[in-house]
């Protein structure tokens, strides 16, 4: 993969504005301190619970691919069971393209569809956007196994930071199974982008998650 990294970051030239703005980097920064603060509480609570319910570790971290495919940890409160990768192939996949999604994934938890719904277990990623591998606004940022996979076109979406939220997750988040749509609505992201809209995804989102729409 990284061989064919240097080829892919030319065809992604010119850097997209949004990656070097110093507006959107110091809201990054403020949204991902007071994320962060909020996940401390959030982490004690789930802690408690995860005794109870679901005993094992509070986090789990996975590598994905961000802006220009490169690679970085990400991180959340982990919601499924403790081996969940390695069963994978053994889980139907119900979106077309390469992504995943089941409705129904029997890998999580009864605790972690509780976090999941109310996007609990998201909130670790804010560590993410204050390291600046991602932002609070930005793509669905793709597996490795995910990318191995992209036409030229996929890599478009990929001329961004990865975010928190985003068009996907505003105007579909769990009902979009075609993987095509996310790219176009990723790509529109990019044309739309300002600072302004920025703030206005952010305010959706918050709207979406208190409402618990398109969460599973």
């Amino acid at each position: 993969m990284n061989s064919s990294l240097t080829e892919i970051n030319s065809r992604l030239k010119p850097i997209h504005p949004s990656v070097k703005n110093k507006s959107k980097r110091l809201i990054d920064i403020m949204g991902a301190l007071l994320g962060l603060a909020l996940s401390s509480v959030i982490v004690i609570v789930v802690a408690i619970a995860r005794v109870i319910f679901d005993p094992g570790p509070i986090f789990y971290s996975q590598m994905r691919c961000g802006l220009y495919g490169r690679t970085f940890r990400i991180w959340k409160i982990r919601s499924m069971v403790v081996n969940a990768d390695k069963l994978k192939d053994q889980i139907h996949n119900e979106a077309s393209g390469p992504m995943f999604k089941n409705a129904k994934d029997p890998r999580i938890t009864y605790l972690g569809k509780f976090l999941r719904c109310n996007s609990l277990d998201e909130f670790p990623q804010f560590w993410n956007v204050l390291k600046g591998d991602m932002s609070l606004v930005g793509t669905r940022p793709p597996t490795i196994d995910e990318v191995q996979y992209y036409q030229i076109h996929h890599w478009e979406r990929l001329k961004v930071k990865p975010g928190i939220t985003g068009e996907w997750q505003v105007y579909g988040r769990s009902n979009i199974q075609d993987f095509e749509e996310i790219v176009r609505l990723d790509i529109r992201y990019q044309r739309k982008w300002s600072v302004i809209y920025d703030l206005k995804l952010i305010f959706r989102t918050i709207l979406i998650v208190i409402n618990r729409n398109g969460a599973y």
